[in-house]
């Protein structure tokens, strides 16, 4: 060791955070074989907190701005002349660790993996995928550095972010079940899952030393499944309604339909009944509703032109049945 890097050693040093780099949330201070000599300044700028490790052990904690004194036994001269026999290296280790307090703010998130859930108005089984954004800081430094952080170096917000994110799922899942929100309602309630989201996930957040100041759910894309799943509900709401309009149920629709359906095929009604195993009664079923929704004496003219509109439409009748039937009807009226 040359004599002046000797006597460089015995110097007080001014430690602080220079130029805190926000990808950061814990940084140790460089330091030669972390011997900090006695009367060191330290320096903890706004937006930063301390940690010291004196001997292997937490020896204080700095929360409050400003310049500290550094005491230790690591005297200039003497330590380092009675370090002899081990190659001048004094046993008295202090390490210093400043972390960031201040918020990670608009850190982008999305679930890798889908979301599933029971639609609790359909009952049917929704997957889907989210993102957004969210926020968080260091809420137990102490715990963050024992518990996670460990004897690193640097621990970056990458590392601390990917810790909270992995639990967004199982979150998000709860609290969509929990809320009882149908598939139709999500986009209209972000805001509410929003928040209750994150007041579940800082449960979670709290255990690692850490705590969410902001959540958002800015969107959400349902799996190829649950849209196939989604599209039927929607076209059978649509002939329910329809049906509704034309004086029927969805039942005597289907009927009416399948009828359409059997008389299209070659054979008739006749051939239709036999491939669907029920034989020529099937026919004479669909014939009779049709003649019944057609021909009921109690059912006044404007609801059977609403019947009449809707078997055209559905394409049961064709337009020169509809034709004759409306102009009987309304000859009657």
């Amino acid at each position: 060791m040359g004599l002046g890097n000797f006597f460089k050693k015995q110097l007080s040093q001014v430690i602080e955070w220079n130029n805190q780099n926000t990808g950061l949330l814990v940084y140790k201070f460089p330091s030669s074989n972390d011997e900090i000599k006695n009367s060191s300044k330290l320096i903890v700028a706004p937006g930063q907190g301390v940690i010291l490790v004196y001997e292997g052990k937490v020896a204080d904690h700095i929360v409050g701005n400003g310049t500290y004194d550094i005491e230790s036994d690591n005297h200039p001269f003497i330590t380092t002349l009675l370090k002899l026999r081990t190659n001048f290296e004094s046993e008295h280790k202090l390490r210093i660790y400043f972390y960031r307090t201040a918020d990670n703010v608009n850190l982008g998130w999305g679930t890798a993996q889908a979301i599933k859930y029971m639609d609790p108005i359909y009952k049917i089984p929704v997957e889907l995928g989210a993102n957004g954004s969210f926020s968080f800081k260091i809420s137990n430094p102490l715990f963050l550095f024992e518990g996670i952080i460990g004897s690193k170096d640097h621990y970056s917000v990458e590392e601390a972010k990917q810790l909270l994110q992995n639990r967004f799922p199982q979150a998000i899942s709860s609290t969509l079940a929990k809320s009882m929100v149908s598939y139709q309602e999500i986009d209209s309630q972000l805001p509410v899952l929003s928040t209750n989201i994150k007041e579940s996930l800082n449960t979670e957040a709290q255990n690692l030393g850490l705590a969410l100041t902001d959540f958002k759910v800015n969107g959400t894309i349902f799996d190829e499944g649950t849209k196939a799943r989604i599209a039927k509900i929607a076209d059978i709401t649509t002939d329910t309604f329809a049906a509704k309009e034309g004086g029927l149920t969805y039942v005597e629709l289907e009927k009416l339909k399948a009828l359409r359906d059997a008389a299209r095929n070659e054979g008739g009604l006749a051939g239709a009944g036999l491939q669907l195993g029920v034989g020529m009664e099937l026919g004479k079923t669909f014939n009779d509703a049709k003649e019944e929704q057609l021909n009921a004496e109690n059912t006044d003219v404007v609801a059977k032109l609403k019947q009449l509109k809707l078997l055209l439409t559905e394409g049961i009748i064709t337009q020169e049945e509809f034709d004759n039937k409306k102009k009987e009807w309304l000859d009657k009226f």
